[in-house]
């Protein structure tokens, strides 16, 4: 056999477990012998990085439902495409006890129920107002423990996170949360694999107000809110600053009135996601049982 060398001093052969390679063929291509038994490539930490590309591809890819455009095409149900004459209001990042009694007294002066993606953390910390959000008729929700990108975590970790959040919800609620939604609305392989495990649904959002910049307003929130807002839609607000621009929930609780009012001059009814995804019995029979106003005292 004709040896063939790659430099000084090492011998190359042609790969065993790869029939039909010659020697020329097994040189040219750099491949070498393990304990005399097999072969492998020269560049191994390419060929692992290689596979490490491909898992992190894999954990990674539903992280493109980030862009709004995208998912709703995709994935309307994940973006919170819903009834197409109900609006989903939905709030992040609670319970805050600075902020979000604030948020309870403005729904409740309009009679309006909501969603509460809350955090585990948060409501380890006011494990009342978690209970006084309940009572007020408001869906609590499941945001995670701690709110970080959910790219950038093992399956082992998100599983834990999520788990530990929805139990403490359901144990401080007395109520099973339904709905998921990850921080800063990035999907991973892992999130939507523990998701499913614990029964919790994730759902995005197709309309948000940019609420926790610092430079927000309430007259930019409300502005950046309207671009999107439609029938069927789901709009996302904070009614905390634990992961935002300090007092940047100020902008959203001075928007809300705005946008209840202009939902309310659409003729588009307002309300948690349990209502916006549920089959509603039509407007005339909502009157006739008294459970909804007439559309001309809605307006």
């Amino acid at each position: 056999m004709e040896p063939h060398h790659a430099g000084p001093g090492r011998r190359r052969h042609p790969p065993r477990s790869w029939p039909g390679f010659t020697d020329r063929q097994a040189a040219r291509a750099g491949w070498a012998p393990v304990n005399g038994a097999g072969i492998r490539p020269p560049w191994p930490g390419l060929a692992a990085a290689g596979v490490l590309g491909a898992a992190a591809v894999l954990q990674a890819g539903p992280a493109v439902t980030t862009w709004p455009a995208l998912r709703a095409r995709l994935t309307p149900t994940l973006a919170g495409l819903g009834q197409a004459d109900h609006v989903a209001l939905t709030f992040d990042d609670g319970p805050d006890p600075a902020s979000t009694p604030r948020f309870l007294e403005a729904l409740a002066a309009t009679g309006t129920r909501a969603t509460f993606f809350l955090l585990g953390s948060m409501l380890a910390r006011a494990p009342s107002l978690g209970q006084e959000l309940a009572a007020a008729g408001h869906e609590v929700a499941v945001h995670g423990w701690l709110h970080r990108y959910a790219v950038l975590r093992t399956p082992t970790a998100l599983y834990d996170d999520l788990y530990r959040a929805r139990d403490l919800v359901e144990d401080v609620t007395g109520r099973r949360a339904a709905f998921f939604r990850p921080p800063y609305g990035v999907l991973s392989a892992g999130a939507l694999a523990a998701a499913s495990r614990l029964a919790l649904r994730p759902v995005l959002w197709t309309a948000w107000g940019r609420d926790w910049k610092a430079g927000a307003t309430p007259a930019t929130v409300l502005a950046t809110v309207r671009r999107d807002l439609a029938g069927g839609g789901t709009v996302l607000l904070h009614d905390s600053d634990c992961t935002s621009a300090p007092q940047s929930w100020r902008s959203a609780l001075g928007a809300l009135p705005g946008l209840l009012a202009d939902c309310a001059g659409r003729g588009l009814r307002v309300g948690p996601l349990g209502e916006h995804f549920d089959a509603w019995p039509p407007a005339a029979a909502r009157r006739a049982a008294g459970s909804d106003p007439p559309a001309a005292a809605a307006s």
